[in-house]
């Protein structure tokens, strides 16, 4: 277990095998560590649709960047959160 504010923020792959990335934010929001509460999450995912971004924001991600990457929107999502 790394030390609190040893990560700034957390790219979260939507589809992972053992666990999706939901589930995985899920489990980080509810571990019970304020630091993980507050963590910015961005999903990542070729998933694009209103309702994926949707789904991201009930499962606690504060960000939805989809596949291929745009540099742009990257940036844009790294100047906001960190």
């Amino acid at each position: 277990m790394q030390p609190e504010g040893y990560y700034a923020l957390v790219f979260m792959d939507i589809q992972m095998p053992v666990m999706n990335g939901h589930e995985a934010a899920g489990a980080i929001r509810g571990s019970g560590r304020p630091a993980l509460a507050r963590i910015p999450i961005i999903a990542t995912t070729a998933d694009a649709f209103a309702d994926d971004i949707e789904k991201s924001a009930r499962a606690g991600m504060n960000g939805h960047i989809s596949k291929p990457v745009d540099t742009g929107k990257l940036e844009k999502a790294l100047k906001k959160w960190i």
